[in-house]
């Protein structure tokens, strides 16, 4: 069991009988009344994302989830394919289950699945990837990165907001946790 006020951002626990991931967790003081745990969750199993709120003191039961190397291979019918990188064994990962995952994915990219037990529940992402612009509007000379910025596309759809010196063809790296520009890859 663990205690409300020790999720941090990436742990997971069981909650009428539902497999929830711990977003994010912020503790708040209200000026007046007792601690709240401000929390956004993830459903796992639904994909649904809640926001809510938990006394301090709420008692839950940790989930362990457990995770292999694999590589993504291709997208087939509704789900992405993965290949175990020890056992060569591939596995089927519903589409719907991992959304917002499959705007950072490239074939052939390293990820981690996550394992309830013998349950596919999801992947985990790099912290940041590297992926190439393949549209926005041309750069305009002079521009500065503390510009207001444009919308660039990537080549695997994700749409990001770039400073103003960003062309069709840069590498560029993106934080896989919000999605946003980092910075230029190294070429």
């Amino acid at each position: 069991m663990i205690s409300a006020v020790d999720l941090r951002a990436g742990m997971t626990f069981i909650q009428n009988n539902k497999l929830i991931k711990v977003m994010s967790a912020d503790h708040h003081k209200p000026g007046k009344g007792n601690t709240v745990m401000r929390l956004k969750l993830k459903d796992l199993r639904t994909g649904a994302i809640t926001d809510t709120t938990m006394h301090p003191d709420v008692k839950l039961e940790q989930a362990i989830i457990d995770t292999k190397d694999v590589q993504y291979l291709y997208t087939q019918d509704q789900a992405a394919v993965f290949m175990d990188l020890e056992t060569y064994e591939q596995y089927e990962v519903p589409l719907d289950l991992i959304s917002y995952e499959t705007k950072f994915l490239e074939e052939n990219m390293n990820v981690k699945i996550d394992f309830y037990g013998s349950e596919v529940v999801g992947i985990s992402l790099p912290t940041t990837v590297t992926l190439e612009v393949t549209d926005t509007q041309p750069s305009i000379k002079g521009a500065t990165v503390s510009g207001s910025g444009k919308p660039a596309t990537m080549n695997t759809g994700l749409v990001v907001s770039v400073p103003d010196f960003i062309n069709v063809g840069d590498k560029l790296e993106i934080n896989t946790q919000d999605g946003s520009y980092v910075k230029r890859a190294n070429k």
